[in-house]
């Protein structure tokens, strides 16, 4: 059964795009949480991953790092990772590969925290192009495709990677068009991102360079963790 090293689920976005895509497509595997450490966790992830680095996938002896590479390893062993249309899917790999690669600005401004609801101070013009673009690429997807699904009518790999768009969505209240809200939304209600979102609130780790990272970017409005004394 493959294995999947992950970090913690109230922070780890590249963690979650192989763990929500595996559990979309009933895809057996194992969790194995290594909450991040204080300063670095470089060493203490090189005991299972080549580069250090969340997530990694073991397969027996096998061993793939790197989000992008998980896929595809996954895509050469089950059916539907991606779309079966062939334009689908050369669009769906370009839009996941872009993902894999750019939005630093809204990474860097909008660090993901699964149980917390910010107001931003501000949406700067570097974030707000990063917006534009995240926008214009979904409505892109669900017209081309005619699906609830950025590739069509079913999830696949690109809708995995952006899965952590919608939380970040959700968490700041980052302004969207109708049509990419409404995205957003079927993401946020799928029951493997609810389980994960759950699982993150209920974590006993956290990190204090991340936390406070997200409270300097705006107004606490709300903290769902259990047992959390701030406001909800």
């Amino acid at each position: 059964m493959y294995k999947l090293y992950i970090a913690n689920k109230l922070y780890s976005s590249w963690s979650l795009r192989p763990w929500v895509l595996m559990t979309e497509k009933l895809i057996p595997f194992t969790e194995q949480i290594v909450p991040l450490s204080e300063g670095s966790s470089w060493e203490q992830y090189r005991s299972f991953a080549p580069n250090g680095r969340v997530p990694c996938l073991h397969d027996g002896e096998i061993v793939v790092w790197d989000s992008l590479a998980i896929v595809e390893y996954l895509a050469e062993r089950h059916p539907g990772i991606w779309p079966t249309d062939s334009i689908a899917r050369a669009w769906s790999r370009s839009a996941a590969a872009e993902m894999h690669s750019g939005f630093s600005n809204l990474r860097q401004q909008c660090s993901m925290h699964c149980s917390l609801r910010i107001q931003l101070h501000q949406i700067s013009a570097s974030l707000q192009q990063d917006l534009d673009r995240i926008d214009e690429l979904w409505n892109d997807g669900l017209q081309r495709f005619g699906g609830d699904f950025l590739g069509g009518n079913t999830f696949t790999a690109v809708d995995a990677f952006f899965a952590p768009i919608a939380i970040r969505v959700q968490t700041y209240g980052l302004p969207l068009s109708p049509n990419a809200a409404a995205y957003a939304q079927r993401l946020l209600g799928l029951d493997s991102v609810q389980s994960w979102i759950t699982a993150g609130t209920q974590e006993p780790w956290t990190e204090i360079n991340h936390e406070q990272e997200v409270l300097q970017s705006g107004t606490l409005l709300a903290d769902y963790r259990k047992g959390s004394s701030k406001p909800k």
